[in-house]
């Protein structure tokens, strides 16, 4: 995803091109396109590791079904919304938004400022959005009115019309008073990082918890933003009004329009914890079952499009959908498996991170980050080909660090090592602990990450040396599943065994010896 910088008459402020199809095309034929400098090439040349070619083997990745109902009906760019004859009905489609990016970096170097715009790029593609150019500009402290301040935001209105962009999307989290200065100057729709991420959020969630997990943190969002028209909205007026036509039953203060919305808003935010609250039990019935039968848990978790749904589909062939886009997957995904000596376990994955992560999405989804909470191991996915994959998993590690007592061991696993070069692999093995390099497209390092896993999970505590009667099958069955057998042998008086297990299953075990 080619982000291309074009010149600018200030020093400190970039104009970034997209990496919308035909970009190039369109500024080669267009007069008043502006010309690229050495930064330009330098930046096309590069181009954006951080999204690869994705595709899925049938093998691991199932048939993906949802991948195909996902992309069943596909926005088109171009085409017209308005009718002038009604015969256009059935022919009408819906138009891609066409946006342009506005970020600004306070601290850091450009690097780091162009990753974030690329990422903000692919969010917005992601949504369905058509990125037509970002203008990304270097400050002390954003401003306080405008965002980017009058005379660039006045620069951003002049390529908003050059390009016929109809919204504009900023790279942070604007408050409401921003918002709507920035909206009066550039005279299109304005939205800002967090309701991107929550319109995505709201385009992939699919279970009932997950809608009402959305639908919680986009309400949050929007409470203090709402936009009212005063006392000319009012329901009731004070005085003798009715006198002047507004008739019985006008009279009193009475609540506004805005008032009203966010009382209804409120209400129906709490509806919605409490619903969420009421499904918290059968998520904790669950873990309580595994946690009762010794069944140790892996969690999965990593930065969005890293690959933790292939990696998953790759130890467990779960056919979780896999889709080259940020925050594909939301819905936490749990399947059992078993460890090359036998001993059973559960994966769990969870949703991506990215960096900036809204609040109101962790708070939201607190309940989902659970899972990596009450995990016995983590698999901290990383994308090995990403411009900046420290940056990432400085990311999940912050938002890791919310969850309250978070002690879970961590194995960092690198994915997309097949595209990764190998300075970076061998970089980043250096700064973290314990580590894997995979490739969950070819397979590549998969059955040296079990054997890391199966190394690292808890073992059973109690070793058993005794010979269970031929009735008692059960037990063996669960010495199995959730322990380690060192030795079975078939006596005439019953099964000689010798394992590990835990200790409840070893009081049950010496009772039935």
């Amino acid at each position: 995803m080619p982000i291309a910088f074009h010149p600018d008459s200030e020093p400190d402020t970039d104009v970034v091109p997209s990496s919308a199809p035909g970009a190039e095309a369109a500024e080669s034929t267009n007069p008043g396109s502006r010309t690229r400098d050495p930064l330009t090439e330098r930046i096309l040349a590069r181009g954006d590791a951080s999204v690869s070619s994705v595709t899925y083997d049938s093998t691991t990745d199932g048939d993906q079904l949802d991948l195909a109902d996902r992309h069943a009906l596909r926005r088109v760019a171009g085409l017209r919304t308005d009718i002038e004859d009604v015969t256009e009905v059935e022919y009408r489609q819906l138009r891609l938004e066409r946006v342009v990016l506005a970020g600004l970096y306070t601290s850091g170097d450009v690097a780091e400022a162009e990753n974030s715009l690329r990422e903000l790029a692919a969010l917005a593609e992601t949504a369905g959005s058509e990125v037509l150019e970002g203008v990304m500009q270097r400050r002390a402290h954003p401003d306080p009115a405008t965002f980017l301040g009058r005379g660039k935001a006045a620069e951003l209105a002049e390529v908003v019309t050059e390009v016929g962009a109809d919204t504009v999307i900023a790279d942070g989290e604007l408050a409401p008073s921003q918002r709507r200065a920035l909206e009066d100057i550039v005279k299109v729709k304005v939205v800002d990082r967090t309701a991107l991420i929550l319109d995505i959020f709201a385009q992939h969630a699919k279970s009932r918890e997950g809608k009402a997990q959305v639908e919680l943190a986009q309400l949050e969002y929007l409470l203090p933003r709402l936009r009212g028209w005063g006392d000319s909205m009012s329901r009731q007026a004070g005085g003798r009004v009715a006198a002047g036509g507004a008739g019985m039953g006008s009279r009193g203060p009475g609540e506004t329009k805005i008032e009203l919305d966010r009382r209804r808003i409120r209400d129906r935010m709490s509806k919605l914890r409490r619903e969420i609250k009421a499904m918290a039990p059968g998520r904790e019935a669950q873990r309580a079952d595994r946690h009762r039968n010794q069944v140790p848990s892996v969690a999965i978790a990593g930065y969005t499009n890293a690959g933790k749904s292939s990696l998953l589909n790759r130890l467990t062939g779960a056919g979780v959908l896999v889709e080259n886009a940020l925050f594909a997957t939301l819905d936490p995904t749990v399947r059992r498996t078993r460890t090359p000596d036998g001993r059973e376990y559960t994966y769990a994955d969870t949703v991506g991170f990215v960096r900036h992560l809204p609040t109101q999405l962790i708070e939201a989804f607190r309940s989902t980050l659970e899972e990596v909470g009450d995990a016995d191991l983590l698999l901290h996915v990383v994308d090995a080909s990403h411009p900046d994959p420290e940056g990432q998993i400085r990311a999940v590690r912050t938002v890791l660090g919310e969850i309250e007592g978070f002690d879970v061991p961590e194995i960092v696993v690198l994915n997309k090592a097949d595209i990764a070069a190998p300075e970076t692999l061998a970089r980043i093995r250096s700064q973290v602990g314990l580590s894997a390099v995979v490739s969950a497209r070819t397979g590549a390092g998969i059955e040296e990450l079990r054997e890391l896993i199966a190394e690292h999970l808890p073992r059973p505590a109690v070793e058993v040396d005794l010979v269970v009667p031929y009735s008692r099958g059960d037990l063996i069955s669960r010495a199995h599943d959730t322990g380690e057998v060192l030795g079975e042998e078939h006596l005439a008086e019953g099964t000689h065994l010798h394992a590990r297990v835990d200790e409840a299953l070893a009081a049950e075990l010496r009772g039935a010896a």
